[in-house]
């Protein structure tokens, strides 16, 4: 084999390489958008729901002079959910995320003790949006967990790991929430009676 022969090979074996990991390094980048792109899609619908919350609660007090501290513990966690989701804190908003859902799970347990609430147009139409919204978050959460999944382990496994730590690429949290909330909150069977 001569010299030329020889050069030829290492430059071709050179290029593989480096195209390789371009391709490793905009696969990596495409993935880490993808988590962006689908905590956007959450936060978007997290500040629907923090707009409808406050309707929701007028709608109650109007009709529950008695039930003040469930309330307010709407309105406390609804104020910690949208803390955590403006400063993009995946671990508090979970926790808070749970709050919020046993809030509303027991708010709406209570309304079912004022027939007038429940037969208010308003109330009925916000019961309806918050639930939708609530399906629509728990979708939500599936797909960015999904997504946060995929770039945490594309970042830690070989050859990945390799470019991910040199150009510091970073895992991502899940949203998690707490065991006993991660159903969603069930409006409908209080209502419909």
């Amino acid at each position: 084999m001569n010299t030329l022969t020889l050069w030829l090979v290492l430059a071709g074996i050179a290029l593989a390489a480096i195209i390789y990991a371009v391709v490793i390094y905009n696969n990596l980048v495409q993935i880490k958008h993808n988590v962006s792109k689908a905590w956007s899609n959450i936060d978007v619908i997290l500040r629907q729901r923090h707009e409808e919350l406050p309707k929701l609660v007028e709608t109650c007090r109007r009709y529950m002079r008695h039930e003040q501290e469930t309330l307010e513990r709407v309105i406390a966690a609804r104020a910690a959910v949208g803390q955590a989701r403006e400063q993009r804190d995946v671990a508090a908003l979970g926790g808070a995320e749970s709050r919020l859902r046993a809030g509303l799970g027991q708010l709406f347990a209570v309304a079912e003790q004022y027939p007038e609430l429940r037969a208010d147009a308003s109330f009925k139409h916000l019961q309806d949006r918050i639930s939708g919204l609530e399906n629509t978050i728990a979708d939500r959460r599936e797909f960015y967990n999904e997504c946060v999944n995929r770039n945490n382990v594309r970042i830690e496994t070989f050859p990945d790991v390799i470019l991910a730590r040199f150009f510091k690429f970073e895992s991502a949290d899940l949203l998690e929430f707490e065991s006993e909330h991660l159903e969603d909150v069930a409006l409908r069977p209080l209502f419909d009676a």
